[in-house]
């Protein structure tokens, strides 16, 4: 039986192959043409979106192209949404919140406060607690097609100055996303929005006393950690949410293997950016030498996560869709501090 099995396996894979081999390129002309626009500058690029795209372009074989753009290469990332919906590019990669989708979802994007323990919790979210459905329903309202959701590094502050305590935030002019400096501003930060490829100037003329944007990783990569030298510990999320999206109408112009394709090298992004910070985050931390790590003590950074609550009902009661968002963030850290570890560990 298991011969008989392994046989009739193989020859389905065989067939399947030479099939594939004799599929006919959809057009003889040129190949199919898209513009991707990241909200991430070039040296991060190289790790969170590049990778997927040289993948897919190889793939291909010819019968479409994807030419990658970094951040405000064609349009600000602030524009994303736009340009995405009236077709000046044809996919992005960003969080809602920096590219200022007018979607109810929005506010989530990026680093919803103390929502995200660890970067396993975004993927289900959205595979099993129906985070994924929501935000397709939403995009499709404005003529988006949202492929797939996945999980980048921890939020951390990045400092010119040590921080120690809560009282040390008081007036630091802080480089975060919208939702994030929304959170911070009542613990004294000043949120400030600037370009991204700005932020490491800002940093080192005074402009910035530090940012609030990515774990070590990326201090480390885009060269913020050589402009702030000093690692809080303590994190406001465990993860930050991002996104594939494209102009609904070039999806649906797309071959159905073409879309599949896209799918499959966008979710070995995600897989890629998981292992990548996860690995990267520790090795920084304990053999990184330009950033000097510091702690506020637990009891005192339990008061923000206390805010963080309130501050999810505060969002929740915007609307009928922001509350649906929020209580699928309730139900799963619930579930997750009662499985108790490894799950949640306090």
């Amino acid at each position: 039986m298991n011969t008989t099995r392994r046989k009739l396996l193989t020859s389905g894979v065989a067939a399947a192959g030479v099939g594939a081999l004799a599929a006919p390129a959809i057009a003889q002309g040129a190949p199919l043409k898209w513009r991707m626009q990241t909200y991430a500058g070039a040296a991060l690029g190289e790790h969170v979106c590049k990778p997927a795209v040289d993948a897919f372009n190889k793939i291909a074989n010819g019968q479409m192209e994807i030419e990658l753009y970094y951040a405000d290469q064609i349009v600000p990332t602030p524009e994303l949404f736009r340009a995405l919906q009236n077709g000046t590019i044809d996919a992005v990669q960003s969080d809602d919140d920096s590219m200022a989708s007018p979607t109810e979802v929005t506010v989530f994007g990026g680093y919803f406060p103390f929502a995200l323990r660890y970067s396993l919790d975004v993927p289900a979210l959205f595979n099993h607690y129906g985070l994924d459905e929501i935000w397709k329903e939403e995009y499709a309202k404005h003529g988006i097609q949202h492929i797939s959701a996945g999980s980048w590094d921890p939020c951390n502050f990045a400092t010119k100055q040590p921080i120690n305590s809560l009282a040390d935030l008081q007036g630091k002019r802080v480089f975060t996303f919208p939702t994030a400096g929304r959170f911070l501003a009542q613990f004294g930060v000043v949120p400030v929005t600037l370009p991204w490829e700005d932020i490491e100037v800002a940093l080192q003329t005074g402009e910035l006393d530090g940012v609030a944007w990515c774990g070590i990783t990326e201090d480390y990569t885009v060269g913020w950690a050589e402009a702030t030298g000093h690692f809080l510990t303590n994190s406001i999320s465990g993860a930050w949410i991002g996104h594939f999206f494209a102009n609904q109408q070039r999806w649906e112009e797309l071959p159905d293997h073409l879309k599949e394709l896209m799918k499959a090298v966008f979710d070995q992004s995600h897989y890629y950016r998981q292992h990548w910070y996860w690995a990267g985050e520790a090795r920084l931390r304990v053999g990184g030498d330009k950033m000097q790590l510091t702690t506020i003590p637990a009891e005192e950074w339990a008061t923000v996560e206390e805010a963080a609550k309130k501050f999810w009902d505060e969002i929740a009661a915007e609307s009928e869709v922001k509350a649906r968002v929020v209580a699928q963030i309730k139900e799963y850290n619930e579930a997750m501090e009662k499985a108790g570890p490894p799950y949640r560990y306090s």
